[in-house]
């Protein structure tokens, strides 16, 4: 297995394509390992990895944590409801007090855009970026990636729809750089109130019919509307949104091919898809959350040998 340019997995912006290949490459022989009785292997077993979470996550948290033990790590979960952090302490001081521990590696989700950027400039310890604010979520964008590439093969030259909040998602801009860099074509979809102005000078196709962006693409990557990060109304009401660019059975019927349906989770069943899209034959959402399991543990690892 060949290493990565980076000491750190940050955004996909810092990564090359090798960077991308080689750990979609290593996640393909991980999956392999999670799929076996024993699903157990002794590549970490020396490291021990802090899950540093100052945001609410269920998947994401769980994931990285059944990777690290997959991988035989020694795991310590932090949570910043309960810590010091509600008394006042930085950032900065936290991290070096977990360190102190001598832990080896730092999975980080804050609230901020560029946090752990500053940690990692700041740290002798690897960190990965497990979502900061709506700016990147790096390992989202990477199993996404692998799970398209399950259903199509290479990716480049295919066509890819990206529907929904663009303005408040970390997930979309960390899926336009991997999807690009793996040369597939990229369409963002959604009232022009949540796509944000910058994204045509990134090259990619802007839409605001659901319809066109599903029959132009192959894949149709769907993403809740962010409330909790909304300061103003983007609209007029959740009814309407789901009327005009909620996704539906039908609507995937109606088309003259069959394409892949994909939603990083949590779904807002009845908004951005209705229960019978996100459970029919095009979706692949649950093979996403297993394949984040195996994306992770190449990132892991991979960043370990560093």
């Amino acid at each position: 297995m060949t290493k990565l340019s980076v000491r750190h997995l940050l955004g996909i912006k810092n990564l090359n394509e090798n960077d991308i290949q080689t750990i979609l490459d290593t996640a393909t022989q991980f999956k392999e390992v999670i799929n076996r009785p024993i699903k157990k292997v002794p590549s970490l077993r020396d490291i021990t990895i802090a899950n540093v979470f100052f945001e609410n996550s269920t998947r994401t948290r769980l994931s990285f944590e059944l990777a690290e033990k997959r991988l035989s790590a020694d795991v310590v979960n932090f949570s910043a409801s309960g810590s010091s952090v509600k008394k006042g302490e930085t950032l900065l001081d936290t991290v070096n007090n977990i360190l102190a521990m001598k832990v080896d590696m730092i999975v980080m989700r804050h609230s901020s855009p560029g946090a752990p950027h500053y940690l990692a400039s700041r740290i002798p310890a690897n960190v990965i970026n497990a979502g900061d604010g709506t700016h990147e979520h790096p390992t989202q964008a990477l199993l996404d990636a692998f799970s398209m590439r399950e259903q199509l093969g290479d990716l480049a030259g295919k066509k890819i729809a990206i529907i929904g909040d663009i303005l408040h998602s970390r997930v979309a801009l960390s899926n336009i750089f991997c999807l690009q860099k793996l040369g597939a074509e990229v369409m963002v979809c959604g009232p022009s109130t949540l796509i944000p102005k910058f994204l045509a000078d990134l090259g990619v196709k802007i839409g605001h019919n659901v319809k066109e962006a599903l029959q132009w693409c192959d894949v149709a990557n769907v993403l809740r509307i962010q409330l909790e990060r909304q300061q103003i109304k983007y609209f007029p009401s959740l009814r309407e949104y789901s009327l005009y660019f909620g996704i539906n059975k039908a609507m995937l019927d109606e088309l003259d091919k069959k394409i892949v349906l994909m939603h990083p989770g949590p779904i807002n069943r009845g908004v951005e898809l209705s229960s019978d899209a996100a459970d029919s034959e095009h979706s692949i959402i649950l093979n996403q959350v297993e394949n984040g399991v195996a994306v992770r543990m190449a990132a892991l690892y991979l960043l370990a040998q560093q």
